[in-house]
């Protein structure tokens, strides 16, 4: 059964000798994972969901981004919309998934409250992205033409992690996962307004998985296989699931070597278009005010969530390619600034919005979702043509940020939340996880920084 295997390799984890590779990559994700938590702290929906889950709060021993205790769900919901709220989390490119979101929010979670070291919550990280990624790729790409893989996908990868720290047996990790599957949620439409229902994906990953994991610990028994059933999560779910995909290379390939790290602050969809733009705005030191036309070619299915020439507000601009690739060539980056109002109303970028033209290109379609490519060719007013293919995107595996961009990332986002000291302290800290004898950070989400951001 698919499950026992799953289960059989997540149980070995619990006491194998990790490799310094695959540890030193669990703390890439985890500072990652840091890096868009703490700006997504400080506006919705997260500051709402403080409210309405003022309750829970203020009690149990996980702690939220603002310093708040809470319970182990309402810190795991809370903190997984939050870390997926502007669009600089995590990547799994190859099953079109934010891992870190609903795995780390609920592996963190479940670290505080039961009080464990620093490398039982990294073995849990671990347990939840290889065992998610692997589900995912099992059902792509079929899976994302109508489901979010943060929501479907990331509720096993909450549940792995989860059941891993709370030490449950084989039976009962199995447990966990059949139970996570029939909780699993989330539908591509949330993607496609200002509605504020993408970052609670997340979030309900996590507190689900959570759930089910905690649920499985006192004995609460699931259907085991939820996965292949005939009526189960593929069936539902996937066109074309290939489950053998869910189990290949556990425990012997990592998966968590491979992320993503955002280089951007908008969909991933958007950054191989966003990179030809500015490499060829640098090499042929090109000036907005001299374009007449760009064309972007690129795969269809990212077209379908960003070819929007008219968003409406920050969220669609994030999902905007016309929107991101202007604001590149104006500004030369895409950061939290690119979403103030005043921004999303600059007249020399909306300008240049109307002068890009986006198509489907079938070569790079079929290569999705294992590589993101796009064709950039930006014409100027005295008929001279510049082209650009770029393969991948700069964050990829191919391209992947350094241990020091990744820090200059965290700072970036960090030090307007929580200040200097607190976010180098903390950076030290998350570098060190695999000695700590615990995960309870003293560090809260600045008030003052509150007040600073929309919405709050």
């Amino acid at each position: 059964m698919l499950i026992e295997k799953i289960a059989g390799y997540a149980f070995r984890e619990q006491s194998s000798t990790l490799r310094p590779d695959v540890v030193h990559h669990a703390k890439r994700a985890v500072i990652d994972w840091y890096a868009a938590l703490l700006p997504g702290s400080v506006v919705t929906p997260a500051t709402l969901l403080e409210q309405a889950l003022a309750d829970d709060l203020d009690r149990g021993r996980a702690r939220l981004a603002s310093g708040r205790r809470a319970t182990l769900r309402a810190a795991a919901l809370i903190n997984g919309a939050a870390s997926h709220a502007v669009e600089f989390d995590d990547i799994y490119r190859d099953a079109g998934y934010h891992p870190g979101s609903p795995t780390i929010s609920a592996a963190l979670a479940a670290a505080q409250t039961r009080g464990v070291s620093g490398e039982t919550f990294l073995r849990g990280v671990i347990v939840g992205y290889e065992v998610s990624t692997r589900i995912g790729e099992a059902v792509m790409p079929s899976h994302y033409r109508y489901w979010h893989t943060t929501g479907t996908v990331g509720s096993f990868g909450a549940a792995a992690a989860v059941a891993t720290i709370l030490g449950c047996t084989r039976e009962q990790f199995m447990h966990a996962l059949a139970t996570v599957g029939t909780f699993a949620a989330g539908l591509q439409q949330a993607f496609r307004s200002q509605a504020m229902s993408k970052p609670l994906h997340g979030g309900h990953a996590a507190d689900a998985g959570a759930l089910a994991a905690m649920a499985a610990a006192k004995g609460v028994t699931g259907a085991l296989d939820i996965l292949e059933g005939e009526v189960g999560f593929g069936a539902a779910m996937s066109e074309d699931p290939d489950w053998s995909r869910a189990t290949r290379g556990l425990g012997e390939d990592y998966h968590i070597v491979r992320m993503t790290f955002k280089n951007h602050g908008c969909c991933g969809h958007t950054f191989p278009a966003i990179d030809g733009a500015l490499a060829l705005k640098a090499r042929h030191q090109i000036h907005t005010r001299d374009i007449r036309r760009i064309r972007i070619a690129t795969y269809q299915a990212g077209l379908d969530i960003i070819d929007n020439p008219a968003p409406e507000g920050e969220y669609q601009a994030k999902f905007s390619l016309q929107y991101v690739v202007a604001h590149a060539l104006v500004h030369g980056s895409v950061r939290l600034n690119a979403f103030l109002p005043e921004r999303l109303e600059d007249a020399e970028v909306r300008a240049l919005m109307r002068k890009i033209e986006c198509v489907a290109d079938t070569e790079l379609s079929k290569g999705y979702p294992t590589q993101r490519a796009a064709q950039v060719e930006i014409e100027l007013n005295d008929g001279r043509r510049h082209a650009h293919f770029q393969p991948t995107r700069k964050g990829d595996p191919e391209m992947p940020l350094s241990d020091g961009e990744l820090n200059d990332k965290f700072t970036e986002l960090a030090v307007p939340v929580i200040g200097e000291s607190a976010a180098r302290a903390l950076l030290d800290q998350l570098w060190a996880l695999d000695t700590l004898k615990h995960c309870d950070f003293d560090y809260a989400a600045a008030s003052a920084a509150r007040t600073l951001h929309r919405g709050t």
